[in-house]
């Protein structure tokens, strides 16, 4: 006798979630859990395709901040990356800004809460501008990216650009690197087509 399983659909495993950016969207995970912890699907080529993610990730990166560290608004200009975006520990704010002209929502942003609590994850695509704000003690942050890190070609972005005016929920002065400091505004900045 032979037994043929059939595996359930890869979208069940995620659930998508729109933003106000219609490229930018939520993947939150089915968590599979009991009194020993939890288990749950975090990446998976086969769902990122069934949600129209079809670029190949070459790069996992793993930054850990402290409260109120604000990163961002990075990109780069050539070699543009799409990132898929979790937080295992700790929670963020984080936040896309639309860089491409020929988009109707081009200088637009939208943020999004991430934490080890929701296991939320967002898909924030190439030609976008990337940061969070750190909400928590400590946050680590993993995401994958669609192309390698080329530092010849990084961008920022002005963080407190008054054209923005993003809303990082900040209680206190944020903690900004000096490069972060030093972002092009909005009306001077490298963009996409």
């Amino acid at each position: 006798m032979t037994v043929v399983r059939v595996a359930p659909p890869a979208m069940d495993a995620l659930k998508k979630i729109s933003t106000s950016l219609p490229d930018v969207f939520i993947l939150e995970p089915r968590v599979f859990g009991d009194e020993r912890g939890f288990f749950l699907e975090s990446f998976s080529e086969r769902t990122m395709a069934e949600f129209g993610i079809a670029e190949h990730f070459v790069q996992d990166n793993h930054s850990c901040s402290s409260r109120q560290v604000l990163r961002g608004l990075h990109y780069q200009i050539k070699q543009p990356q799409g990132k898929l975006v979790r937080v295992v520990v700790g929670e963020i704010l984080d936040v896309a800004v639309d860089l491409r002209r020929s988009s109707p929502t081009f200088a637009q942003w939208d943020s999004v809460r991430l934490s080890g609590d929701n296991k939320r994850m967002l898909w924030i695509p190439p030609g976008f501008a990337h940061g969070f704000h750190v909400l928590s003690e400590k946050a680590h942050v993993l995401y994958k990216a669609t192309d390698y890190y080329a530092p010849e070609h990084e961008r920022t972005l002005k963080w407190n650009d008054p054209e923005l005016k993003i809303n990082w929920e900040l209680e206190d002065e944020p903690i900004i690197s000096a490069k972060d400091q030093r972002g092009t505004a909005l009306a001077i900045a490298e963009t996409f087509d």
